[in-house]
């Protein structure tokens, strides 16, 4: 190819590339809208709109949780000018070191992304402080919402919002840091419905940091998504006369619709105001409430686990029934010799051993349960067998597993099988002898409270239940959760329940019956009591019941630590909450005023036992 030819080429190839750039000019500059909205992000800002978060209602319409406005105080490094930080810091309220850190670290983070410098500043604040941000380049304010609290109460049952950590921002990106999410209760739930989905805006701001407008016409915005409302079960008058009747004890109350499994309340005690674990205090007031002895941040209605004591006699009752086992009319002697007991007569019929809550009656039922002949050879053999089949029967009462509600970090208990005795004791090296005290829940039966609750509800529906929980709708008051439309069946013949319902009847209503003080006039209240060991003091009281005794409304579990009997603070707490909520009204003010002025934890210094004193040489 000579020099011409060349030249001519060379001038093609450079016409070429002209044309091509003017082109890809022409294309960015007049057809493609989306870069020159990137070109424009030089003289816009981009704003996150953050949703109000879900209101969460008790069943009757009361606002338990709602929003309250604030503004975090943002900065986005590169549109700062030189400024007086010492009046800036003043402004704000924040001192100056802890200023000049804050803006260093922004600077670290990114040049070009906004930055929190002063979180969570109550609306009133950020009005006196937005009319000098003309002043300041760079700064500006993004509007937020915090939790309130109208009622002060259920802080266990709502839960609490916090920062999100580095871990979730890089598990999950739809948070990012500064962003809140729900930790405990139904904030931690039911989250990703209360929370929203967040919008983006992009404006215009001139020289003064004023916004004049939005860019494009909001071509490029994205609205906003409020968060979903909740509509809870939860009864709010019933709650707070519950923490009021627990006030300085230490316990829970769960009670329970029986026909919905709906949640009425749930309340742990001690428990602490909501509103200290709100704003900018949160963190101070959550290390003071971490640190305090009584331990209010610990939800003893799911999480702590007790030894569920003559309680669990009614279940132990109706398993050995429909085993044929014992019938109704068994009787046996209250021996004292086989285990400790009170003074009664002598049990005769199943309902009398439920009324007199005989405790060698029920070693020599779960004696009965136990060792079955199933294996002539061994006893031990024979007692693994026995044992095996009772605790499949048990756990169609839902003890034993994790119950399926609407609430974060359960615990679910403890029922020993064959396998649990094998490992603790070894392979046919235990026998009835040896786990007899699990015949009256005590030993190695653990439950929550809310498993006591749900049985109870299973008792009032004669053999079925469905799972508790304390949302009935999401987003329309009417639109009710499916998932807690199926129904459970326990695997015990339906009749049987009326042997069992009539002696917890008895224990309310009759002589000899252990829970006297939780009888209520024109209504018949079905209970049983039980005091759960406690190796570290008094025991705990417990008491089951449900009301009333033809359509049961209400089920209720009522425990109370270190308290002694059942009896005693269990059962007259529960019957007044089954009162004011079956009748709204109080008619015993007598027995109210006993539970409210009662300080139960007061006394524990005289229960907890003394630690030994190191020996002397």
């Amino acid at each position: 190819m000579n020099f011409d030819s060349r030249k001519y080429v060379l001038i093609a190839a450079v016409l070429f590339i002209t044309v091509v750039f003017i082109l890809r000019l022409f294309w960015i500059q007049v057809v493609d809208d989306q870069w020159k909205a990137s070109a424009a992000n030089m003289a816009e800002r981009k704003v996150t709109d953050y949703p109000a978060r879900g209101f969460i209602y008790d069943r009757n319409g009361a606002l338990m949780v709602a929003n309250t406005p604030v503004y975090d105080l943002m900065m986005v490094p590169r549109e700062v000018e030189a400024f007086d930080t010492v009046a800036f810091a003043a402004l704000i309220g924040v001192p100056l070191n802890d200023l000049r850190i804050r803006i260093k670290e922004a600077r670290s983070y990114s040049m070009f992304k906004p930055s929190v410098i002063e979180k969570q500043i109550p609306a009133g604040q950020f009005s006196s402080i937005s009319v000098h941000l003309h002043k300041y380049a760079g700064f500006y304010g993004q509007s937020r919402t915090l939790r309130t609290y109208p009622p002060r109460t259920a802080a266990h049952l709502l839960g609490y919002l916090s920062e999100v950590d580095a871990r979730k921002v890089a598990q999950d990106p739809y948070y990012k840091a500064g962003d809140v999410i729900g930790i405990g209760g139904l904030e931690q739930y039911y989250e990703p419905e209360l929370r929203g989905r967040r919008g983006v805006r992009y404006v215009l701001v001139d020289v003064h940091n004023n916004i004049k407008g939005s860019f494009k016409e909001g071509r490029y915005d994205t609205l906003a998504v409020e968060g979903e409302d909740l509509y809870t079960g939860i009864d709010l008058r019933m709650q707070q006369l519950g923490e009021q009747l627990m006030r300085n004890k230490k316990g829970s109350i769960v009670a329970l619709d029986p026909k919905t499994g709906e949640v009425l309340c749930l309340v742990s005690s001690p428990t602490y105001d909501p509103e200290l674990l709100v704003g900018r205090v949160r963190n101070t007031n959550y290390r003071v409430l971490q640190n305090d002895p009584i331990k209010p941040l610990f939800d003893r209605a799911l999480q702590a686990q007790y030894p569920p004591g003559s309680i669990f006699k009614i279940v132990q009752s109706l398993i050995a029934l429909d085993e044929g086992v014992i019938t109704t009319g068994t009787g046996f002697a209250c021996n004292k010799n086989l285990v400790g007991c009170h003074n009664h007569p002598n049990a005769s019929t199943i309902e009398e051993a439920i009324q007199y809550s005989c405790n060698p009656y029920f070693y020599n039922v779960f004696d009965r349960i136990v060792e079955r002949k199933l294996d002539k050879k061994s006893r031990f053999r024979d007692a693994a067998l026995g044992l095996g089949e009772w605790e499949k029967r048990v756990r169609t009462f839902g003890l034993g597993a994790k119950p399926n509600l609407d609430l974060p970090s359960l615990k679910g208990g403890n029922i020993p099988g064959p396998s649990y005795y094998d490992r603790k004791y070894g392979k046919e090296r235990w026998a009835f002898s040896t786990i007899y005290s699990a015949s009256i829940g005590q030993g190695e039966v653990l439950t929550v409270p809310i498993q006591m609750a749900n049985l109870a509800a299973i008792f009032a529906n004669k053999g079925w239940y469905y799972d508790p929980h304390v949302v009935r709708a999401i987003g329309e008051p009417d639109s009710v959760q499916a998932k807690y439309r199926e129904k459970h069946v326990v695997d015990i013949a339906p009749h049987w329940f009326d042997n069992i319902q009539e002696g917890m009847r008895r224990v309310v209503n009759e002589p000899h019956g252990t829970a006297k003080s939780a009888r209520m006039k024109d209504i018949v209240v079905c209970g049983k009591t039980g005091t759960a060991e406690n190796p570290h003091g008094q025991d705990h009281a417990v008491f089951v019941c449900f009301a009333p005794m033809e359509d049961p409304k209400i089920a209720m579990a009522v425990y109370v630590e270190n308290s002694g009997f059942g009896g005693t603070w269990a059962a007259p707490i529960a019957s007044l909450l089954m009162e004011q909520y079956l009748t709204d009204t109080i008619t015993r003010p007598d027995v109210m005023k006993k539970m409210l002025e009662a300080d139960l934890i007061a006394q524990e210094k005289f229960y907890v036992k003394k630690p030994k004193k190191p020996r002397r040489r």
